[in-house]
């Protein structure tokens, strides 16, 4: 993916996530808004339900105006304009309270006209709980004779736990928004790292070619001295040269093919290919560098498959090669493949050390390499089954591995049709 298109997902994402967090922030308000105008309208029903309470049973009528009067959030003065008991106006205001669902604490207060001040009434705890003795300032009202006050000292708190599920919600998002901000970090900080690796990799490969290239050309020409062709052992060192010049830079263009797919997706040309035929090819090559492999094929002679030729016969080569590489014994393999109506599986089973249980989801991964007796012997970089994992992704097929019961490993290729 280009960096400016990732940088644009990054930012519109980001976006996206704090133009949320600030909806949901905003909604906790105004549902906390909400509540607090519920909260204020049940408690004024509920107190003038009180204030009729008071006058059943008297000759007095009801005052004309509002006796209820909010003076704060949390603080209340109700005006009775009649004479009433301390213990009569506590059993109506937790009777009406319950009523109406108003289950938080409260305190009241009624005022002494003979003292002129306001008396503390009690403090009523539906939590069960003993309030702490603190002196509660209840302020008087002027030009009124019989009232009482009522404070909802954790009004707040009541309100708040009525919004749990909004708070919830709002810390989810923040929790969110902090993993997106950590994930888009580390996205960073490995394609850095992996451009780093892949520009490290092409210098490093260029830079060897140079050399390689001129180690090749003059090892030619030294092998086509008369003086070397005399004597068998120069004869025989200058090969030595020349095949391991050869097999150097074989590596290097695997290498430099496997940087460069990594930059641009490489291009498949596919045509319908003869299985077996490439299967057959790619096993006659393979047996004239090492005589003792023996492959046998079990598959239809006239099965084909919708693929890249080139590319189709250098997965065949790297399986083969590898399980030529990582044995023991003799090597032997046998390739079974099976035409089914919805896929083509090709299994290609070994006879060769095998490979840790744990280990063997890491062996299509770039420059992994089992660590074994082998891999300290074996030349390579750990970019053949890399290779052949890319290929298949690109033709859309499966590839996976899985120890035999005996000895050796299973590839897999599964090929929908």
């Amino acid at each position: 993916m280009k960096t400016k298109k990732l940088n644009i997902i990054i930012v519109l994402g980001l976006v996206a996530t704090i133009g949320i967090l600030i909806a949901q922030l905003l909604w906790t308000k105004e549902s906390f808004n909400l509540e607090e105008k519920k909260f204020s309208q049940k408690t004024h029903i509920a107190l003038l339900e009180v204030v009729k309470k008071l006058y059943e049973g008297t000759s007095s009528e009801l005052p004309a105006e509002n006796p209820i009067k909010k003076v704060s959030s949390d603080y209340y003065i109700v005006n009775v304009e009649n004479d009433f008991q301390p213990d009569i106006l506590e059993y109506y205001l937790k009777s009406e309270f319950a009523k109406f669902n108003i289950t938080t604490d409260f305190e009241y207060a009624m005022y002494n006209c003979q003292s002129d001040e306001m008396v503390y009434g009690n403090y009523v705890s539906f939590s069960n709980k003993t309030p702490d003795k603190k002196t509660v300032y209840f302020p008087k009202h002027k030009n009124l004779v019989y009232y009482f006050a009522i404070r909802f000292p954790n009004e707040t708190s009541y309100l708040f736990s009525s919004l749990r599920f909004w708070f919830v919600l709002s810390f989810a998002l923040i929790v969110i928004l902090l993993v997106y901000v950590y994930s888009i970090y580390t996205i960073i900080q490995q394609k850095k790292y992996s451009e780093l690796q892949r520009d490290f990799i092409n210098n490093m490969t260029h830079e060897f070619k140079t050399p390689l290239s001129s180690i090749l050309l003059a090892s030619n020409y030294l092998n086509k001295q008369d003086v070397i062709k005399k004597d068998d052992k120069l004869e025989k060192y200058t090969e030595i040269i020349i095949n391991q010049s050869k097999k150097l830079n074989s590596h290097i263009e695997q290498i430099l093919n496997i940087a460069k797919s990594d930059n641009a997706p490489m291009e498949m040309h596919k045509t319908e290919v003869k299985v077996v035929q490439i299967l057959r090819d790619v096993i006659e090559n393979m047996q004239l560098k090492h005589p003792k492999l023996s492959v046998a094929i079990d598959a239809d002679e006239t099965l084909t498959i919708a693929a890249d030729e080139f590319h189709f016969t250098n997965i065949i080569y790297n399986l083969l090669d590898n399980s030529v590489k990582y044995c023991d014994v003799n090597p032997i393999i046998n390739i079974q493949i099976t035409d089914d109506k919805n896929q083509i599986k090709l299994d290609f089973i070994d006879n060769g050390i095998g490979a840790a249980t744990k280990k063997l989801n890491f062996i299509f991964d770039k420059f992994y390499r089992i660590p074994n007796e082998k891999s300290n012997e074996v030349n390579g970089f750990g970019l053949g089954l890399y290779y052949v994992k890319k290929i298949c992704t690109q033709h859309h097929w499966k590839i996976f591995a899985s120890n035999n019961i005996d000895k050796g490993i299973t590839i897999s290729i599964v090929i929908p049709k």
